[in-house]
């Protein structure tokens, strides 16, 4: 009995100390990144450089995806409305749901898993071969020639990609809208004037950076600490992927909640 209740007793301190542990080293993890911003010269050419893959790179998925999400958002607004509301209307739903949730909320889940997943992927790949160790050893501040570049550049780069989305999307339901449903292009651009507030704009590509932050925050603190040879990357990448996505569905309703009131 006594062995039962002491098992119990230590899965319930675990599950407290975990938690505790985690956010302790990611405290030191942003700290020592912070810390790190030294030589602007030097951290401007590896931010670019990161900027390049996280970005341009990124483009033709996010494209591709955000013009899905324009047709299905035109398609499914002027099949509920049918015969309830004016067609003018049809635009007034996309931009409100582009602007304020759809473009941010899925370019962000979709660099989470293509960034993010890269990043922790490839710094879990050396912490493991211990290149990062050889850094620190040679003097190099690995959170700064190696963390810190890739916060900076996923975390510009994200408003960026979320605008190139919000765009496209807009533009292929617009096309649907003015290809297909027969509803006139100045219809169409008239409901998109009445229904835009500069606020919605900006509360999304707030959003935006705050979930550029987050991915690269788990992405470089879970490839910082990968252990385990190619099993403990693919735990790294795959605990990345998932903090990311679950982190960005949180900070989109509290975002929200304080922009859009």
């Amino acid at each position: 009995m006594k062995k039962i209740m002491k098992e119990g007793l230590d899965y319930y301190v675990e599950l407290i100390r975990y938690p505790l542990h985690l956010i302790g080293e990611i405290s030191i993890f942003i700290y020592q990144s912070v810390k790190a911003f030294e030589k602007p010269r030097v951290l401007s050419r590896l931010t670019i450089e990161q900027m390049f893959y996280t970005g341009i790179q990124s483009l033709p998925i996010i494209i591709v995806s955000s013009a899905a999400i324009g047709l299905v958002t035109v398609f499914q607004a002027e099949f509920q409305s049918r015969g309830i509301m004016p067609k003018i209307y049809i635009s007034t739903a996309l931009v409100k749901a582009t602007l304020e949730e759809l473009g941010p909320l899925l370019t962000g889940l979709m660099l989470s898993g293509r960034v993010g997943a890269s990043m922790s992927a490839e710094l879990g790949t050396m912490k493991v071969t211990e290149q990062i160790d050889a850094l620190a050893a040679m003097a190099i501040n690995p959170y700064r020639y190696l963390a810190l570049p890739r916060i900076i550049a996923v975390t510009l780069i994200t408003p960026m990609c979320t605008a190139v989305a919000e765009l496209t999307a807009i533009l292929s339901g617009f096309m649907l809208a003015t290809l297909t449903m027969d509803i006139p292009a100045v219809t169409f651009l008239n409901g998109m004037k009445i229904s835009f507030y500069p606020v919605e704009l900006f509360g999304g590509l707030l959003k935006s950076l705050i979930f550029g932050i987050i991915i690269g925050i788990s992405g470089t603190f879970s490839g910082f600490h990968a252990e385990g040879g190619a099993k403990g990357v693919g735990d790294s990448t795959t605990r990345a992927v998932v903090a990311a996505s679950v982190l960005i569905l949180f900070a989109d309703y509290f975002v929200a909640r304080l922009v859009f009131k």
